[in-house]
């Protein structure tokens, strides 16, 4: 199946509309929300949507949304859209056969992550240290300690640069234990 919202939505796949499942997060008001569902549930594609709804990014992606549930609900819901940094990550790569090599893909997955929010590199509110820490995970250059915390770094990052907390999705969370 396709597990990715924009080519479902660019490409006319059918599929069943989900997107009130964002009003029901907003609702929630929870800091953290763990996802599980039995294999091939949806939760790829889901988060896909989460990402796609909330991401600030150059590109308008409000179009994706145009007919679906979320757009019929109050002006509180689609204020969200599109105003948060969002990182997102898949950790099913990390499925290796040694650990050496499932922390070489970690190391690669988080770099690719960086790589994507490279955007604060000019920011004045990163301290050049800072910058120089950035660099070196998004090059895959950065220490165990430095992957150890990429996560908290980049949340911290994106905050100071974007002034306002980040959204956080992880999928495939369980497959590097």
């Amino acid at each position: 199946g396709v597990d990715n919202f924009k080519k479902l939505i660019d490409k006319g796949y059918y599929f069943v509309d989900k997107s009130l499942y964002i009003k029901e997060l907003l609702d929630m008001q929870s800091e953290v929300t763990l996802i599980t569902r039995p294999r091939r549930f949806g939760k790829t594609l889901n988060m896909s949507m989460l990402k796609y709804f909330f991401e600030k990014t150059e590109e308008d992606n409000n179009y994706l949304f145009k007919g679906l549930k979320i757009m019929n609900e109050s002006q509180k819901y689609l204020d969200c859209m599109g105003k948060y940094p969002v990182i997102s990550l898949s950790l099913k790569a990390a499925k290796q056969p040694t650990f050496g090599m499932a922390y070489d893909k970690i190391v690669e997955i988080i770099s690719e992550e960086f790589n994507s929010h490279k955007e604060v590199l000019s920011s004045d509110d990163l301290l050049e240290y800072e910058k120089e820490k950035f660099r070196n995970i998004m090059e895959g250059k950065g220490s165990i300690s430095d992957y150890n915390t990429s996560l908290k770094f980049l949340a911290r990052s994106l905050e100071k640069y974007y002034k306002k907390k980040v959204i956080i999705l992880i999928d495939e969370y369980d497959v590097p234990l």
